[in-house]
């Protein structure tokens, strides 16, 4: 497989990336004598200021779509998660941004993630999302949206890609899109299948997930995964059943091995048996939504995207986790100055969620340098021409 295989493009699921500090996913991470890492959730209230359901009529019927906002004044920033995650994948860079820019901020549930209700969940192509996000704009906002710059992070870059170019936000002054190009993004979908099924398929708490997330490195920023995994899993409807807990320790097999050690040899296979008791007395935790059934949508997510992204007669941004990600159009359209380009090194594929304060300079440099808005709190532009 070649390196660019190795980045699953899709909602933040890296193939066991490298872990911070050269450890890999698999290793065991010490935090030193008396150090514990928490890993209990956080509420979405300690980022975004409200939340509230957008209800939406189209010819489906009528939907309700999660928002999370935060701000009063300024261009509105609409943030898109990548597949699998929800908006609170953007609850940290949300703090982060209000704090260098005026700007509002609001962060959507896509259609079968999240807590968004429609009636047809399981139809995520293209085209659909994008009305999605259309609409909930018209909603929003009627006739009269302020303006706007479109933020989507790999099946949500996609979507947003897909949203300017069809003209579905009028007033759109802006498009960035988070780690998510054309050549590397096909390339990944051969191996997404093998990489859906060899996560975890319960967890037997939210302090269980927030902690497989980390150690396996598919968020590697606490702070983000302590409130973004509440919207990536929900309670199961029903009792475990004998392959959950089996999904559940494998997941985080490092702490098993760090307990043997602290609790005098303890064997792991004992550990096993307590973790499956323990779960069985309660109801464990699952993936909101079903990736591997998503698999028709995926090409539709990507293919032509890079010509669809160039086309947009905007301003854009291409933030990446990696320079290898850019294949020939994009390589040839950045060296014409077509968006501009910047590279955030030492992140896994969910970029926002690993360095919230890189984005977020990133992003507020961007709109400063087009004036479209004021930077606040001290925040100074790193380019002389803002």
């Amino acid at each position: 497989m070649s390196a660019l295989e190795k980045h699953l493009h899709m909602g933040g699921l890296p193939p066991r990336p490298t872990m911070p500090g050269g450890l890999q996913s698999g290793s065991k991470m010490r935090m030193g004598p008396g150090r514990k890492r928490d890993f209990s959730p956080v509420p979405w209230s300690q980022y975004f200021e409200s939340m509230e359901d957008v209800v939406v009529e189209s010819e489906t019927g009528k939907a309700s779509f999660r928002v999370y906002r935060s701000g009063s004044e300024g261009p509105v920033l609409l943030l898109l998660h990548g597949g699998g995650h929800s908006a609170l994948s953007w609850a940290v860079f949300t703090t982060a941004i209000t704090s260098r820019i005026r700007c509002r901020v609001l962060a959507i549930d896509q259609r079968g993630h999240g807590e968004t209700k429609v009636r047809n969940p399981e139809e995520l192509s293209a085209e659909t999302m994008a009305r999605d996000i259309g609409n909930v704009v018209e909603a929003l906002y009627g006739d009269l949206p302020p303006p706007i710059m479109l933020i989507g992070h790999s099946m949500g870059g996609a979507i947003a890609v897909h949203t300017a170019a069809a003209n579905l936000v009028p007033s759109l002054l802006g498009l960035c899109v988070i780690d998510v190009v054309e050549g590397t993004a096909m390339d990944a979908l051969n191996s997404m299948q093998n990489f859906l099924r060899s996560r975890p398929k319960t967890f037997k708490s939210l302090e269980n997930a927030i902690e497989w997330s980390v150690k396996s490195g598919q968020i590697r920023n606490l702070e983000s995964a302590r409130v973004s995994m509440a919207g990536q899993i929900k309670q199961c409807e029903e009792a475990t059943t004998p392959e959950g807990p089996k999904a559940i320790v494998e997941g985080i097999i490092e702490e098993e091995e760090e307990d043997e050690e602290e609790n005098g040899g303890q064997s792991i296979n004992k550990r096993k048996k307590e973790d499956d008791t323990d779960t069985k007395k309660e109801r464990p935790y699952t993936w909101r939504i079903e990736l591997s059934k998503t698999e028709k949508y995926w090409e539709g997510w990507f293919r032509g995207l890079s010509n669809l992204f160039l086309s947009c007669a905007i301003p854009k941004q291409l933030l990446l986790a990696g320079v290898d990600r850019l294949d020939k159009d994009l390589t040839i359209g950045q060296m014409q100055g077509k968006f501009q380009m910047q590279v955030l090194p030492q992140c896994g594929h969910a970029v926002h969620e690993d360095a919230p304060d890189k984005v977020a300079e990133a992003v507020a440099t961007f709109l400063l340098r087009h004036r479209f808005t004021e930077s606040v709190g001290g925040f100074h532009c790193v380019f002389p021409a803002c």
